[in-house]
């Protein structure tokens, strides 16, 4: 009030300090989180970072302030942070979408979606993706600061100092947020930015002096606006709703590398191969890529799909096939669901994978604190163990189309 009456005086008397309530609906929804995650198909031990920009031509989808880091950055992210620790969503303001259109916006974000990132509704499920975020890459729009009250790790990208009212909490917030290097190598920064975070009381206290309170003042300010009495019941917000389940697909090629630690071979796999990355590389591709000329030059082939599927003749005559058709393939892998895959090698029969909790060989963490699972090496006819990516069990052996079945032929 104090500032409104510095800025316009004649504003205070019809000034009514009554909430907010698009953070009310997003702190009565915080009990979700973990539903809301498993909407965008995020695994337990992954990390999920949203990138979102305001309108303003100087935001982080249009200029970034005449940097313009976004096209670069996209590719980057998909190849520096690994597909399998971490999964990239986008929210754009509604007039990006509406003022391009959202044909143009598919097609300028093509490549990051066929990486794997997810376009997040503007109107219905942006507050979704802020609770169901580990960070947020953002500028200087009213979702970064919302991520911040929320006490979401969020790294600026752009800062509008230009076009900020100075005064205006969102501006301190901004100058005081930790920024994002575009042109620094990426995953040390957003684990750090995830590893040191404190969450401020400041943005949050900000955003409204009455938290979960904004029905009961705005109906009452309502009510005696037209003289009527108010309800007897309780007044109450729609809750935010449930994203329809939309995981995002991987289509493009996975640059998978290997490398001994100790008795385990760790293995990472991203869209791209980063700068100085280590260890034995080899391919992976999506049947579905945009490029088929990938798959000849693929190590490792894979779809998903219902083991039942009448189209693809199942796991058994697919993986079959698929050895056929690209003699430089020398795997091949039909994911039946969440849990559960189908992998055949080359000169040898097939072996359905699933998931399984490890029983008693739970090991400490490794040297960058992620958890190690591990595949058995009797299934791999390795003498070591294959440490895959962090959050998910220990795959185990069964058969190629159903659990419990006994490996086709060759």
């Amino acid at each position: 009030m104090e500032r409104l009456e510095r800025v316009c005086a004649d504003a205070v008397a019809s000034a009514v300090l009554a909430g907010d309530p698009c953070f009310d609906r997003m702190l009565a929804a915080r009990p979700y989180r973990n539903r809301f995650r498993r909407a965008w198909g995020v695994r337990a031990g992954q990390r999920l970072i949203v990138l979102n920009s305001t309108w303003n031509p100087e935001g982080f989808f249009g200029n970034g302030g005449g940097r313009d880091v976004l096209p670069g950055l996209l590719p980057r992210l998909a190849a520096e942070l690994p597909t399998d620790d971490y999964r990239l969503a986008v929210v754009l303001h509604p007039n990006i979408w509406y003022g391009h259109g959202p044909g143009q916006i598919r097609a300028w974000l093509d490549r990051a979606r066929r990486n794997g990132l997810i376009l997040i509704d503007p109107v219905h499920a942006w507050r979704q993706a802020l609770l169901a975020a580990d960070l947020v890459l953002g500028d200087f729009g009213a979702v970064s600061y919302y991520a911040a009250a929320l006490g979401t790790p969020v790294l600026i990208t752009a800062d509008g100092a230009d076009v900020l009212d100075a005064e205006a909490p969102l501006a301190a917030f901004v100058r005081d947020a930790p920024r994002l290097d575009p042109y620094a190598p990426l995953l040390p920064q957003v684990r750090h930015g995830i590893a040191t975070h404190r969450p401020e009381p400041a943005p949050a206290g900000y955003v409204t002096s009455e938290p979960g309170r904004s029905p009961e003042l705005l109906r009452r300010h309502y009510y005696a606006l037209m003289r009527l009495q108010e309800p007897a019941g309780p007044a109450s917000l729609e809750p935010l709703p449930l994203p329809p389940y939309g995981p995002g697909k991987v289509t493009a090629p996975l640059h998978v590398r290997t490398r001994v630690e100790g008795a385990d071979i760790a293995v990472e796999r991203s869209a791209g191969h980063p700068p100085h990355a280590a260890g034995h590389a080899h391919l992976a591709v999506h049947e579905e890529t945009r490029h088929p000329a990938d798959l000849d030059v693929a190590d490792v082939i894979l779809r998903e799909g219902p083991a039942e599927d009448p189209r693809l003749g199942g796991p058994g005559p697919w993986t079959t096939e698929v050895l056929r058709r690209h003699p430089h393939c020398s795997t091949a892998v039909y994911v039946t669901g969440p849990d559960t895959c189908v992998v055949r090698l080359r000169a040898a029969r097939p072996a359905g994978v699933r998931r399984s909790r490890p029983r008693a060989r739970n090991r400490p963490p490794d040297a960058h604190g992620r958890p190690r699972t591990s595949l058995p090496r009797r299934a791999l006819g390795l003498t070591q163990d294959v440490r895959t990516d962090p959050g998910r069990p220990r795959p185990s052996r069964d058969g190629p189309d159903r659990p419990g079945a006994r490996p086709g032929p060759t």
